[in-house]
């Protein structure tokens, strides 16, 4: 089974954890206990194949390291203020030339693997970032974005799902042939 790897990354407290432990336990905690970094393996179903989901959860937005595949998280009018900047620490780390902006909400033209992620959308009357500035930034990132709720279980899976999606889109068909014929049809596990 091939193994994937996403990051959980964004601001402290905006329940990176929560959503994380959503996806791979299927349970939530009301309390807060903040992160220093866990990793969590799930194997999941994506599209028709099958493979093993590393997730990497984070501490907040400020202890930001350099990590492979990406995944944003974004909830609260503070977080904007690091996304912007997350982003340009992840491509400038990774050596990636950042996309031209402006690209359509219909494909991912992001140049890395990316999921902006509006948490907590249960809690209407605390949200501060509006859904036109969210889907106006992923038009202009060309990556797409989902409101979760960890809490009430909406779009957690949709999440990760995109990201084996976007993550998969990454390695050429020639590639995943190639590892097909060499292995008998077996996935490669790296």
């Amino acid at each position: 089974m091939r193994v994937f790897s996403a990051v959980v990354l964004g601001a402290g407290g905006v329940g990176k954890s929560a959503l994380t432990v959503r996806f791979v336990q299927n349970t939530f905690a009301d309390s807060y206990d903040p992160t220093i970094e866990e990793t969590y393996r799930k194997p999941i179903k994506v599209d028709d194949g099958f493979c093993m989901l590393e997730v990497v959860d984070t501490a907040g937005a400020e202890q930001f390291t350099a990590q492979s595949e990406i995944y944003i998280q974004l909830t609260e009018e503070r977080s904007m203020r690091d996304v912007e900047f997350l982003r340009h620490q992840i491509y400038r780390i990774r050596g990636v030339p950042i996309p031209d902006t402006g690209s359509s909400l219909g494909s991912s033209t992001s140049a890395l693997p990316i999921v902006i992620v509006g948490a907590k959308s249960d809690l209407i009357s605390e949200r501060e970032v509006s859904r036109d500035r969210m889907a106006s930034l992923s038009q202009e990132w060309g990556c797409p974005f989902y409101e979760t709720s960890a809490k009430m279980n909406w779009n957690v899976t949709e999440v990760f799902e995109e990201i084996v999606r976007q993550i998969r889109a990454t390695i050429p068909e020639e590639e995943q042939l190639r590892i097909k014929k060499r292995k008998g049809g077996k996935c490669l596990v790296q």
